[in-house]
């Protein structure tokens, strides 16, 4: 049996699909956390019919400190992984085993479900801004990272521990790509379980914008590589070796 873990869903105006999610997670565990960003629908209402713990923020502070206030909590509840799940249901919580494998064979590696299958499922202009994205977290980690923009992770709780963020803003991408930047500074390795890409008719529109996010993520790097003397062996890293992907099979 994996070691004790929850799931972390941060929600915004997430009504048509999270009880859906909910329900899928809590198939996998009752430990189900979510917090919601100050949702102006009945995102809240919905959370309250099922089994999950219900955080909730007075004000909308964007899905970065949605994640901090998940992540705090569970770590007070002792829990030693987060598994985080996005509720838009883009994410099958039916992967999770898959993730608790990978951890099971990696202890202590930061494991993210990389979207390798059916990729081309994605907009264009999410595929194109994903691979930007990718080849910019990848130098700075100096590791080869498979999908650096998924919201399907596993974090370590010693991980957790070390976070010391403070994000005020509405986007969580660039929180989100910083956090496999810093955990690879920090000794992580990075372990990719492949799934499916999964576009529902009845989510919301993304919040992910490419333009917008991509920029900051840019920025947010560049910023890291001037500080560093652009760490050219990083680059190096990141082009010459392959990511560390999780095959069940093997």
């Amino acid at each position: 049996m994996s070691a004790s873990f929850c799931i972390v869903i941060p929600a915004y105006n997430e009504a048509a699909t999270i009880e859906a999610v909910i329900d899928q997670a809590l198939a996998q565990t009752q430990s189900v956390i979510v917090v919601n960003d100050a949702s102006d629908d009945t995102t809240a209402e919905c959370v309250r019919k099922t089994r999950a713990t219900l955080l909730e923020h007075p004000q909308n502070a964007g899905k970065a400190q949605a994640l901090l206030t998940g992540f705090q909590y569970a770590l007070e509840q002792g829990y030693e992984r987060v598994i985080t799940l996005d509720g838009d249901g883009q994410h099958d919580p039916a992967n999770i085993p898959l993730l608790n494998q990978a951890f099971d064979r990696f202890p202590e590696h930061f494991v993210i479900a990389a979207r390798l299958t059916n990729r081309e499922n994605a907009p264009r202009a999410r595929q194109i801004a994903n691979k930007i994205a990718d080849f910019w977290v990848s130098w700075a980690a100096g590791k080869p990272i498979a999908d650096s923009q998924s919201g399907f992770r596993l974090y370590p709780a010693s991980l957790l521990r070390q976070l010391d963020y403070d994000h005020k803003g509405p986007s969580g991408f660039v929180f989100e790509s910083e956090v496999l930047i810093n955990a690879a500074q920090k000794g992580y390795d990075l372990v990719f379980v492949p799934i499916a890409s999964h576009y529902p008719e009845t989510r919301r529109a993304s919040h992910f914008r490419p333009g917008f996010d991509i920029s900051h993520i840019t920025l947010m790097v560049a910023g890291k590589l001037v500080r560093k003397g652009f760490f050219l062996p990083g680059l190096v890293k990141s082009l010459c070796k392959r990511p560390n992907v999780y095959e069940p099979s093997k």
